[in-house]
């Protein structure tokens, strides 16, 4: 019986260019979301954990912690496989959070490449990515830059 070994779904440092563009798969943003990131985080601040007060808050309702958000869509970037086994680290995020993201709210996120710079000596290069996240009304709910260390061809 001959052995299976694993491939990496992802794109190599080199399969990656300037201007080449992505669109996620989208995700509900759940209560059971926001109640496991407050556990997880400690982050139980009112407008995230408590109806009642966030009734009478700014915008009526809880609303998703902006970290939850930006979480899920780096989650949705590897669920497209294009940095699945390739990636060697997220290096650097900037990010601003311009809406509320509600539970229920579906997100997606739309990548495009702006910048690669080979680094050799970590074994692969800097893919820099502008990201925004949009909502079911097709509205930017966070917007900003990543950049990830990705696998060299080479060094595989």
């Amino acid at each position: 019986m001959s052995k299976l070994t694993y491939q990496p779904r992802g794109r190599y440092f080199e399969q990656f260019e300037v201007g080449q563009e992505l669109i996620t798969a989208a995700r509900t943003i759940t209560e059971a979301d926001i109640v496991n990131f407050a556990g997880m985080t400690g982050d139980y601040n009112q407008i995230h954990t408590d109806a009642e007060f966030a009734a009478k808050d700014t915008f009526g309702q809880r609303i998703a912690h902006g970290l939850l958000v930006q979480s899920i869509a780096t989650g949705l970037a590897v669920q497209s496989g294009i940095i699945e086994g390739t990636v060697l680290a997220f290096r650097e995020l900037s990010a601003k959070f311009s809406l509320p993201v509600f539970i229920g709210d579906t997100v997606h996120v739309e990548l495009k490449i702006t910048e690669t710079k080979p680094l050799r000596r970590l074994g692969g290069g800097n893919i820099n990515m502008k990201y925004a996240v949009y909502n079911q009304h097709g509205k930017a709910v966070q917007r900003g830059d990543w950049v990830m260390l990705i696998k060299s061809q080479n060094n595989s």
